[in-house]
């Protein structure tokens, strides 16, 4: 194709998605759907305006890769390994239980068991990219039914492989011999089993040894330059060269992309990594979504509507049913279950891959593929309208999601990061007192409320480095980090401490494992969000019981000196958890036996003089008793 014709062709791509995407999330239907409404609309079948479609599918299936490289950006190791259960759980028992379900709807049809079992197994697959895509412009995420449906699709990613062994066994072996050879999927298909799954095992092993040891001083290197756009294309490099050596050994592209974004997890560079890819991500999905819409055959549909429509129907129900049991028999609600069921009963995108795979092998032939395939584009495209139905059937209607507005820096000395009920407090003890404030909060509702009382607030996410900078985070001396959720904290108290050395940094902490992670990242101050209330409510409990005002008040100054000094004398066991148990229950024992004595000490002193010492001065004896014990 000459350069006219590809300009002619991004022309019309880009045209497409401007008009159709906006217009398609004004109705509240969601980007996905705008793009693959625009896919329908250029592709061949209807206006014919695109050209190799097949050529254009391609490309774009590099946008899925990328999304599961960020993705695995944003789960750490640990993560992963907490999420064990849920990955091989539920998500095994989603690929086993829907391929023998939809396997036995068609040999109930009249097909025979091979083409059966291999229907059965690419419907099975759901569209990583669609879903993904879809949960995240909803705010659901990193919501319980958006880490199932995470944790399902992963396995899937990882089914893949083994389906693409299988798939050529279902054929007669006269037609396996004669097909392997110009289908071979990679270059070590000629080697023995043995020696493929070491080629295997070897470069996944290289893509972590790489990822943990090699990549990071190549990433300092680039970034000593200050050259931002050399930094994004050796991360595009990266992905690239992770697709292209996971391909060779026979292995999914887009699970190598993951892989590698877990490794990188860890590293300085993940924010700059996700920022710069970020643009390509986006870009690259609404062009796959536009040619998943483009291969809709609109004339098969028209000469078999009621097959079609059947295979679309029998599919969705199918897939839905199957994961609403499993999700409910692992104990998700039924509201969590019916979300993730609906948002994962469509096909997958690996499907076109191996429908036509086993189309090369003869395992089946186009009669078959053919509705089937149409079947499962169209099962995609109804995914927004699936997640409509979700959200309607939940009670909880669906949300559209609030751009970020324009900040107005005025140079606060302060950035408020969350303006709930705790940050709120922190802001109206700063203005009382003369302080400037820069306020953002990731809650549309919440800052509807906050400017209704009067009070100033922006909306955005305060991770996002870029809106920090427009607050002001580059002039201001402080960062209140005063959000309720544990992981964003941490997200923000780490990048905050790279990109804005100047400021110090005070954060919420949940408790004390989070308090020893915002330690380690960075934070300078850091109070545990129900600790001083608690203390303050076991004073007045004090005083109710019969304990005179300034005795409550010094035994709470006390009882949160012990508290926190017992957090900085166990912070060097925290990495051994049940050594850290061992030495929280000892030394609480003995802080506990040194305040009992402490109040026998001081009911004595009243008794002997008949008055009472200031509770201070007081305190700070006990204290260096205390330390000098």
């Amino acid at each position: 194709m000459d350069q006219g014709s590809w300009l002619a062709q991004a022309c019309i791509f880009l045209a497409a998605a401007v008009v159709s995407v906006p217009l398609a999330k004004r109705l509240g239907l969601g980007s996905v759907l705008g793009y693959l409404i625009a896919g329908a609309l250029i592709g061949p079948h209807v206006l014919g305006l695109l050209g190799e479609p097949e050529g254009v599918m391609h490309v774009a299936e590099f946008g899925v890769v990328i999304m599961l490289f960020l993705i695995g950006l944003e789960i750490r190791p640990s993560y992963l390994w907490q999420m064990r259960a849920a990955i091989l759980g539920l998500g095994g028992g989603q690929v086993v239980v829907t391929t023998l379900a939809v396997a036995a709807v068609a040999l109930a049809c009249g097909l025979p068991w091979q083409h059966a079992l291999a229907v059965g197994m690419i419907a099975a697959m759901s569209s990583t990219a669609i879903v993904l895509q879809s949960l995240r412009e909803r705010g659901l995420d990193s919501s319980q039914p958006g880490r199932a449906a995470f944790s399902v699709l992963l396995f899937q990613d990882i089914a893949v492989i083994p389906m693409l062994a299988l798939l050529p066994l279902l054929a007669t072996q006269a037609v396996v011999a004669d097909a392997a050879a110009p289908h071979g999927h990679s270059l070590i298909g000629g080697l023995p089993d043995w020696a493929q799954a070491l080629v295997v095992l070897g470069a996944v092993a290289g893509i972590v040894v790489a990822g943990r040891y090699a990549l990071r001083p190549v990433f300092r290197y680039i970034a000593s330059t200050g050259l931002r756009e050399i930094f994004t294309a050796t991360a595009l490099l990266l992905v690239v060269a992770v697709a292209l050596l996971m391909q060779a050994v026979g292995l999914s592209a887009a699970l190598g992309a993951f892989v590698a974004g877990v490794v990188l997890a860890d590293s300085e560079f993940r924010h700059e990594l996700e920022t710069d890819i970020e643009p390509f991500r986006g870009l690259l999905l609404g062009l796959f979504f536009i040619s998943v819409g483009a291969s809709i055959d609109f004339a098969l549909l028209a000469a078999q509507p009621l097959l079609i429509l059947a295979l679309v129907v029998a599919l969705i129900a199918i897939k839905t049913t199957v994961l609403y049991v499993l999700a409910r028999l692992f104990r998700d609600g039924h509201a969590d279950a019916l979300l993730l069921a609906l948002c994962l009963a469509q096909g997958g995108e690996f499907a076109f891959v191996l429908f036509a795979f086993a189309e090369s092998v003869n395992v089946l032939d186009a009669g078959i593929t053919g509705p089937l395939v149409l079947a499962v584009a169209l099962s995609m495209a109804a995914t927004p309208l699936l997640f409509m139905l979700a959200q309607r059937l939940r009670g909880k209607p669906a949300r559209k999601p609030r751009p970020d507005e324009k900040i107005d820096n005025q140079h606060p000395q302060v950035i408020i990061a969350g303006f709930g009920r705790f940050g709120q407090i922190v802001g109206r003890l700063l203005r009382a007192n003369g302080y400037r404030s820069s306020v953002l909060d990731h809650s549309a509702d919440q800052i509807d409320l906050v400017r209704r009382a009067g009070n100033q607030a922006n909306y955005g996410d305060a991770s996002r480095m870029d809106l920090l900078r427009a607050a002001g985070a580059e002039t201001a001396q402080a960062l209140v980090i005063a959000i309720d959720d544990e992981a964003r904290t941490s997200e923000i108290v780490e990048s905050a401490r790279k990109h804005f050395p100047q400021l110090r940094i005070l954060a919420r902490a949940y408790d004390r494992r989070h308090l020893y992670e915002l330690r380690k990242l960075g934070a300078d101050v850091i109070e545990r969000e129900t600790f001083a209330g608690a203390v303050n409510l076991g004073a007045r409990t004090l005083r109710l019981l019969g304990m005179r005002a300034h005795q409550a008040h010094r035994a709470a100054q006390l009882f949160s000196y012990y508290d926190n000094d017992l957090i900085d004398r166990l912070e060097p066991y925290w990495g051994n958890l049940e050594i850290y148990r061992t030495q929280l229950g000892k030394q609480t024992a003995d802080v506990e036996a040194l305040m009992r004595e402490d109040a026998e000490a001081f009911h004595l002193g009243q008794a002997q003089h008949g008055w009472d010492a200031a509770p201070e001065a007081e305190a700070s004896s006990t204290t260096g008793g205390q330390m000098a014990r």
